[in-house]
C-alpha cells in the first residue's frame, strides 16, 4: 500500500531562521505516529503545513497523492494546539456544524464519545474547564472517518484520569487504512500507543524509526531515548 505522506527537502522558513530545514520523509496507512521534540523544534511547523496554514518555503508535500490544499481538507481532521472553538455555542451545536460541514463526520461516534467522557452536549464551552474544551476539540476531530489525523498536543490539557480514555479512542477510531500523527511533550504517556516516531531537532530529523525497532537497537525505552538524544 502507498504511503499515505511524504515530504522531500520540505522547508520553512521565517525571515533568517528555518523552523523546518531540509526534511523528507515517508508515513504508511494504519499507522500511529509521534512527532516528538523540545519546544521550537519544527513539530507544529510541519503540522501546519500539512493542513496548508502555512506553505513551504521551498521542498514538496503530499498527502494521499496531493498537495495540502482543498483535495487534502476532505481527508485530513486537525486538532490545533488552541482553542478554536466559539465559547458561546453548545456542544450539540458544534457536532451540527461538523456534520454539516464535513461529509465524513460521523455523529454517533461523537455523541458516545461524548457519553463515556460524562460531557452533557447542552454545555456551553464557556462553561467548561480548559481540559474539557480539549477533550471536546478531540471528540470532534476523532469522530471524522478521515485518512489522517493530525494532533498538536492533544492530552497537554487533560488530567491523567482522562488520557488512558483518550488515548484508548484515539486507537479505536481510526481504521488501518489511516494514519495519527501525534505531536507532544508527554512521551511516556503516548508510548504505549505509538508504532513509529520522529525526533525533530532544530528543524531538522534527528531520528525516524518504528518503535519496535528503537527497543531492539538500543535497548532503551522512546521516553529514555529522548532524554539521551535531547540532554533532558
Amino acid at each position: 500500500m502507498s504511503n499515505l505522506l511524504e515530504c522531500k527537502n520540505l522547508t520553512k522558513s521565517f525571515g533568517s531562521t528555518k523552523a523546518l530545514n531540509n526534511v523528507s520523509l515517508s508515513i504508511g496507512r494504519g499507522r500511529i505516529v509521534g512527532l516528538l521534540g523540545p519546544n521550537a523544534s519544527g513539530k507544529t511547523t510541519f503540522i501546519k503545513l500539512c493542513n496548508n496554514l502555512l506553505t513551504p518555503s521551498s521542498g514538496t508535500i503530499r498527502i494521499g497523492g496531493y498537495e495540502p490544499g482543498v483535495d487534502t481538507k476532505k481527508i485530513v481532521s486537525y486538532l490545533p494546539e488552541r482553542n478554536y472553538l466559539n465559547d458561546w455555542m453548545r456542544v450539540s451545536q458544534l457536532i451540527q456544524l461538523f456534520q454539516d460541514f464535513y461529509e465524513d463526520f460521523n455523529r454517533d461516534k461523537a455523541y458516545d464519545m461524548l457519553n463515556k467522557l460524562g460531557l452533557n452536549s447542552k454545555d456551553r464551552l464557556k462553561t467548561m474547564s480548559k481540559g474539557t474544551k480539549e477533550k471536546v476539540q478531540l471528540i470532534l476531530t476523532m469522530s471524522r472517518e478521515a485518512q489522517l489525523y493530525l494532533l498538536d498536543e492533544p492530552i497537554g490539557g487533560v488530567d491523567p484520569a482522562a488520557r488512558d480514555y483518550i488515548l484508548d479512542t484515539i486507537i479505536r477510531n481510526y481504521s488501518e487504512d489511516s494514519t495519527v500523527i501525534i505531536s507532544t511533550h508527554l512521551i511516556a504517556d503516548i508510548e504505549k500507543v505509538l508504532d513509529d516516531v520522529i525526533f525533530l531537532k532544530e528543524g531538522q530529523i534527528a531520528l525516524a524509526k518504528t518503535v519496535d525497532e528503537i527497543r531492539e537497537e538500543s535497548g532503551k525505552s522512546v521516553d529514555s531515548l529522548f532524554r539521551e538524544v535531547f540532554k533532558c
